[in-house]
């Protein structure tokens, strides 16, 4: 095996079992899982050695990742270190992480670090973490460990000499080392910790960006401490609609729904954040079996201009159809594009699993195919899927095979369904992809962070 050939597969998830069949996979036919688990199968071998765990055959296990772990890749390694940690062998777990780290893999100091601080050596976890302050995992690592190692005040004077008086970088590039705004945000988890929860928020308004990976921190902060007035205020004026939709989150969780749809409605009809709360919205209302509401919202948002959106109409798509009204779903979309054959690809999808919930399987199957994109490999899933969902697995298959190079999963999981695992593994393996020879080099093909490969 090599890492390299590994690691490309397994992001690429191209010329392998991908995880989600890996797991139907061993569900199906274990011993198969077994076999694919030893020949190179990754997704496979970690799924695989996981049940022999869980049934107490830890060697075993070991035994399947050994010859990935030799290799040296990283994903290997950590499936390795956290099977031996969740069996309490943390002394081998931390041993087999610290090699790597020691061999330079960009990856392994966190982890590493990360596992002395679950067991007691959360001091050695700070001193390694330490010097790197400036990297914006490991300094969010530093900061988790710290409250163990009884080091806060010291990272918290580290943070504090990162955060310029007035200063906010205009992009990724503007500041060298930790930025700004993570500085602020991880100074601020300092605070919160010690219980100074006003200067948490005092500090965290000064953010020059407030979200990250679709939270808010502040929101978070606001709704942990039930200052729900405050983190209604601040909702009231967050431009992207994260803190509305935190707010609503907490409403529904202490069971005033009907709070919860009104902050929802209260987001006003600025476009950005009506876009962001619209659907949660009627997610909302569905939950709380207001369906006819929820279907409002999302026509509301659809017939606006400029709302003709593909989320937006499969939302709604989906709402007429799960509330059993996939007739009034067709009419709405029938309203709005005309006759079915003139109506963009990305249009006529939507109609399919309405059209089949009518039992009108075959009429659809006619109009895609009539479809000037109907036979695109593109189309191909949707098409497979009306007539799997109608119990025409056969032809679902007959359907992806012409495109089985672009819709390999699909039509792997269709064969699998049939019992044609054998063939299903060959669809995945055809083909299988070969990892670039080396490292693009340039001065704008290195980006500023990390690299991920082993």
């Amino acid at each position: 095996m090599d890492s390299a050939d590994l690691d490309y597969r397994a992001r690429t998830q191209s010329g392998c079992i991908p995880p989600h069949l890996a797991v139907r996979l061993l569900e199906l036919v274990p011993e198969r899982a077994g076999f694919w688990a030893c020949h190179g199968e990754w997704f496979c071998a970690r799924e695989w050695a996981r049940l022999l765990g869980e049934r107490g055959r830890q060697a075993q296990a070991l035994d399947v990742l050994a010859p990935y772990v030799a290799t040296g890749w990283w994903t290997a390694v950590v499936a390795a270190a956290g099977l031996l940690e969740g069996w309490g062998r943390a002394d081998e777990a931390i041993t087999l992480t610290r090699m790597r780290m020691e061999a330079g893999h960009p990856l392994a100091l966190e982890s590493y670090a990360r596992l002395l601080a679950r067991h007691g050596r959360s001091g050695e976890a700070f001193t390694l973490l330490q010097p790197h302050i400036d990297d914006r995992s490991l300094a969010t690592a530093l900061v988790d460990v710290a409250a163990d190692a009884g080091r806060d005040d010291d990272v918290a004077a580290l943070l504090a000499a990162r955060v310029p008086d007035g200063h906010r970088c205009d992009s990724p590039w503007c500041c060298r080392g930790l930025d700004p705004d993570t500085a602020i945000g991880l100074l601020a988890t300092l605070h919160e910790r010690h219980g100074r929860i006003d200067d948490a928020i005092a500090l965290l308004h000064t953010r020059d960006k407030a979200s990250l990976n679709n939270r808010d921190q502040l929101a978070d902060l606001l709704a942990r401490h039930n200052r729900i007035d405050e983190l209604r205020a601040y909702a009231a004026t967050e431009p992207l609609g994260i803190a509305t939709r935190r707010l609503a989150e907490v409403l529904e969780e202490r069971g005033d729904i009907e709070g919860a749809i009104a902050a929802y409605r209260q987001a006003g009809d600025d476009s950005l954040r009506r876009y962001q709360t619209a659907g949660p919205l009627a997610d909302l209302l569905a939950r709380h079996s207001r369906n006819d509401e929820a279907i409002d919202v999302m026509r509301a948002l659809a017939d606006a201009p400029g709302g003709a959106e593909d989320w937006i109409l499969h939302q709604l798509c989906t709402l007429y159809a799960d509330q059993g009204r996939p007739e009034d779903g067709l009419a709405y979309l029938d309203a709005r594009t005309g006759h079915p054959g003139e109506v963009e690809w990305e249009l006529l999808w939507m109609r399919l699993p309405l059209m089949a919930a009518c039992g009108r399987v075959d009429e659809a199957y006619e109009q895609v195919r009539a479809h000037p994109e109907g036979g695109t490999p593109y189309a191909a899933p949707h098409i497979a899927e009306l007539l799997a969902g109608a119990g025409r697995t056969e032809e679902a298959v007959a359907v992806l095979r012409p495109h089985a190079r672009e819709n390999r999963h699909d039509l792997a999981g269709y064969l699998m369904d049939l019992g044609r695992i054998d063939e299903a593994v060959a669809v995945l393996q055809q083909g299988a992809p070969c990892p670039p020879q080396s490292e693009p080099v340039g001065w704008n093909e290195r980006p500023p962070f990390r690299n991920s490969v082993a």
